[in-house]
């Protein structure tokens, strides 16, 4: 017989959940509200005084080249940063998995960096690809490649896609490695019996079996691409060399904080926001049909 908790006061249940659903309209209902509002107003740079434009906000950004140019530099950083941190911690997680001799200094050492703040992996990065002082920018320079992302802007794009990947591998790491271990070996052993070798056996069998995984760092990542990265964009490059980094979300923080156009700042928000769900609606509705639970 299956037990099930029954409440003996009717408010107690709503009394338990309150604390979130305080969080989730303090947060994230209510600064939505605002900024939906305001993206229908042009304020003065004090706020003492704002004028109802209606759509005004939203047609002049989409008549702006460098705002379309940053729907491109938003959709490569967010595709790049995703696949390169899912491949990287799914063969880092495939080989703790196997990993018999030092298995945990190999996982401690693969969990540190998600202790590191976005902003100071930004600055760590920073250093290292520095063209006067960085050592990984000294290395590029013995093999031949005229490192330099002040100037150039694919360079500089690729550094903070580098630095945004190598801080999300952490993240990923620690769901593929606790999917993995929850595959039977039961399996695996009955695949290899009927001579499967290991990257048939990957494929057919462990990748599948990992496909709820996949699908929730995959929904995760690319949230997390296109709106936790401001902090580290900001440290690197600050949106250049001429917008080459300028991601929607730091054009937000850019056109609101620096230009003082709040109104803008509120329209570009809410495109954003409607992005973002979208992306979102679209991998459920699509890709989790390839989902195996």
């Amino acid at each position: 017989m299956q037990k099930r908790v029954l409440f003996n006061d009717r408010f107690l249940p709503y009394l338990l959940v309150l604390p979130q659903i305080a969080v989730t309209l303090i947060f994230f209902i209510w600064p939505s509200y605002r900024a939906l509002e305001q993206s229908f107003f042009v304020e003065d740079a004090f706020g003492f005084s704002r004028q109802f434009v209606w759509f005004e906000n939203y047609s002049a950004l989409f008549q702006d080249e460098g705002y379309l140019r940053s729907f491109g530099t938003t959709l490569i950083f967010g595709v790049s940063v995703t696949a390169l941190s899912m491949g990287l911690s799914l063969a880092f997680a495939v080989g703790a998995n196997r990993l018999i001799k030092s298995t945990i200094p190999y996982r401690t050492m693969l969990i540190w960096p998600y202790a590191v703040a976005p902003a100071l992996a930004g600055v760590v990065w920073y250093f290292l690809m520095n063209p006067s002082l960085g050592i990984i920018a000294y290395w590029l320079s013995g093999m031949g490649v005229d490192w330099n992302h002040y100037v150039n802007g694919d360079q500089a794009l690729l550094m903070v896609i580098v630095a945004a990947a190598w801080k999300q591998i952490s993240y990923n790491f620690l769901f593929f490695l606790a999917g993995l271990q929850s595959i039977p070996k039961s399996l695996i052993e009955a695949a290899a019996i009927d001579r499967a070798g290991p990257w048939r056996r990957f494929w057919t069998i462990t990748f599948p079996l990992l496909s709820p995984t996949t699908f929730f760092l995959l929904v995760v990542n690319l949230v997390y691409a296109f709106f936790d990265t401001f902090a580290l964009i900001h440290a690197t490059t600050s949106g250049g060399p001429a917008d080459a980094t300028s991601v929607l979300v730091f054009r937000v923080y850019n056109t609101g904080f620096i230009g003082q156009d709040y109104g803008s700042s509120a329209a570009q928000s809410v495109v954003l926001m409607a992005l973002v769900i979208a992306m979102t609606a679209v991998q459920f509705r699509f890709v989790e049909r390839r989902v195996n639970y």
